[in-house]
């Protein structure tokens, strides 16, 4: 399968603190691929180097077959963008916005334009100026929905939205993936890239930390084991691959090594079992184990500046478009578009 984003050993800095520290990152072509990781660890600094947006001070990265630095005008026509904090030029319409971003990425598909406006319940003739932050979020969703872009690059996309609109951009995400779209989708709404994705990466402090289909990813932590016993429980704590272990009367709650399972539920059986539950690992357990410090290290994790907060807090030259329409921002000025006003992002090196 070809790949679509190739990113190995990206660092970028700010100042003292390294928002990218030898990142590596796959995506394949037609795969919804999530990027997990909390506010802070890099996720929103490795989309802008993607777009193009800042440089990366080391590394090497291809997007699409090019270089998102060099090749950004061409490139954009190709992909869009959804930002977690969209602002849209205020004076136009949410409609006539979303045409002029089609037009940026290489054409709109009008059928499909109609009919996402009528799903997400978004009127099209009111101003950018007078829409929510859910209603911006929605002309972003759908100008890039819409689309005809090849990889769709999403950072907290749903930011702003109520839950039976999250349910139905999760539904016009997978239709686009059915067609051969590619998505990246940064989140840290976990159910939402449980429900989506085909394959996970989790980002700490500037690095990808584990990558893998989820259900690879599931085989290689813990099952959560709750057992009702006819008698007394017997004494795992020195069984090889048992964690977490509770003991309450005739229940025992304990974590398991999947390499262990047998021999750990042969010795439950034994006791009798009377109620016996095996839950697989969600991803909430495989984020958490990357993110339950030691108690030693909470302590320095605390002190640490976020990586995407520094980036974010490092100057920028003058402003550029608005945060929606980033990835179009140099095909926006090879157009002849005019950028608009309290726009947030630009080619600096600002994240």
């Amino acid at each position: 399968m070809a790949t679509v984003i190739s990113a190995a050993g990206l660092v970028k800095t700010f100042g003292r603190t390294r928002a990218l520290d030898g990142l590596d990152l796959e995506v394949a072509a037609g795969e919804i691929h999530g990027y997990l990781g909390p506010n802070g660890a890099g996720k929103t600094t490795t989309l802008r180097v993607l777009l193009g947006l800042i440089r990366p001070d080391g590394g090497r990265v291809r997007l699409l077959g090019g270089d998102p630095w060099r090749d950004a005008v061409a490139l954009h026509r190709r992909l869009a963008y959804v930002a977690g904090d969209v602002a849209l030029w205020p004076g136009l319409t949410g409609g006539e916005t979303i045409d002029l971003l089609g037009r940026l990425r290489g054409g709109l598909d009008r059928r499909r334009r109609d009919e996402l406006v009528e799903r997400f319940g978004l009127d099209p003739s009111k101003r950018a100026r007078a829409y929510s932050k859910g209603n911006r979020q929605k002309v972003a969703l759908v100008s890039a929905l819409s689309s005809r872009a090849e990889l769709l690059l999403l950072d907290e996309p749903t930011t702003g939205l109520d839950p039976l609109m999250e349910v139905e951009f999760r539904r016009c995400l997978a239709e686009r993936a059915r067609e051969g779209v590619t998505v990246l989708l940064s989140s840290h709404v976990l159910a939402e890239v449980e429900a989506l994705c085909d394959r996970v990466s989790i980002v700490r402090a500037g690095r990808v930390v584990e990558s893998g289909r989820l259900a690879d990813l599931r085989r290689l932590t813990r099952t959560t084991i709750t057992a009702d016993l006819d008698a007394p429980p017997p004494d795992l704590a020195a069984e090889p691959g048992v964690h977490a272990l509770r003991a309450d009367g005739p229940r025992v709650t304990l974590q398991a090594d999947r390499s262990r399972l047998g021999p750990i539920l042969a010795r439950l059986a034994a006791a009798g079992v009377r109620d016996l539950t095996a839950r697989p690992p969600t991803l909430e357990d495989l984020f958490l184990r990357h993110y339950t410090p030691p108690a030693d290290a909470a302590g320095a994790a605390a002190a640490a500046p976020p990586a995407d907060a520094a980036a974010k807090a490092a100057p920028s030259a003058d402003a550029g478009p608005p945060a929606d329409v980033g990835s179009s921002a140099d095909a926006a000025r090879s157009a002849g578009a005019a950028p608009p006003v309290g726009g947030r992002e630009s080619r600096t090196e600002r994240s």
